[in-house]
């Protein structure tokens, strides 16, 4: 499904929402500031911010449990309207903590980003961002992770609009279930993205390298590293939409059921119940 381009300067003025930001590049990201400052003239909107006090990318829903959770107000960074902490943890862990401590009331949506590199098909398995948004949904919440399809531009300005739009949308046309929307938008002028398109996931595989290295004591080490692999693409996915210069908009949700494959499963585990009694 397609969409035209959007006059991103005119969405409106969002009038009552309390929005709850993180990301996984740390709480000093130009990514995280661009997404939350677009929100600061919108009237009646309260902006928190918790995000880890690093980054934290590829660490995907991980939970801190072996150490406690430290935070820290942040000041003199982000725009006075908004409220920010640092945490010590994961980006899964600041959303946990802000929900269920940090913040005196719910927020009516989650948001994170905007990530610095995509976060494209498989890659939603691995990633802080999209973890971070889906700990909102699995509380109830709909969420929306951000990502810019480059991982050296620091121009956030075309995505922070896109986000507002967006957000203010949904604000009047509610989602019918909290769900996760995951965003990619290419690193290009605005005037040159084609539009909007909805997609489903593709599969993103990469070159993996690990580099081995000696440390001053003589341990050896690996670095991981690597490079995506180009490959065809379906359509429909959200791989091709970037390639062909769309944003794309990706619903998620967290049940990972192969619901195809539960009848043939079911016969597998029955059979197998019989062998055991037999065994027995």
């Amino acid at each position: 499904m397609i969409f035209g381009k959007l006059g991103w300067s005119n969405s409106g003025k969002i009038l009552s929402m309390r929005i709850l930001i993180s990301n996984d590049d740390g709480i000093y990201s130009p990514g995280v500031k661009a997404l939350a400052e677009v929100f600061v003239n919108d009237p009646e909107v309260e902006i928190t911010v918790v995000c880890p006090d690093r980054e934290r990318s590829a660490t995907g829903h991980a939970l801190t449990l072996q150490e406690p959770l430290r935070v820290d107000p942040i000041v003199n960074y982000f725009h006075p309207k908004i409220t920010a902490w640092a945490c010590s943890g994961t980006p899964a862990d600041s959303v946990k903590l802000a929900l269920d401590a940090l913040m005196p009331h719910p927020p009516d949506i989650v948001l994170s980003g905007i990530n610095r590199g995509s976060n494209l098909g498989t890659d939603v398995l691995y990633s802080g961002t999209v973890s971070a948004a889906m700990e909102g949904v699995m509380e109830g919440l709909p969420s929306i992770a951000f990502s810019l399809t480059s991982f050296s531009s620091m121009e956030f300005c075309g995505s922070a609009k896109f986000a507002h739009c967006l957000v203010n949308y949904l604000l009047q046309n509610p989602l019918p279930e909290p769900m996760l929307l995951n965003v990619n938008i290419p690193a290009i002028p605005p005037q040159d993205i084609c539009g909007v398109v909805v997609t489903r996931l593709g599969i993103r595989r990469y070159r993996d390298l690990f580099e081995k290295r000696i440390d001053p004591r003589g341990k050896t080490y690996y670095w991981l590293s690597g490079e995506a692999m180009e490959e065809s693409a379906p359509l429909d996915s959200d791989v091709e939409g970037i390639r062909n210069n769309y944003i794309t908009i990706t619903p998620l949700k967290y049940d990972l059921t192969q619901q195809a494959q539960l009848p043939r499963v079911a016969q597998w585990a029955e059979a197998l119940t019989i062998d055991k009694l037999k065994l027995g």
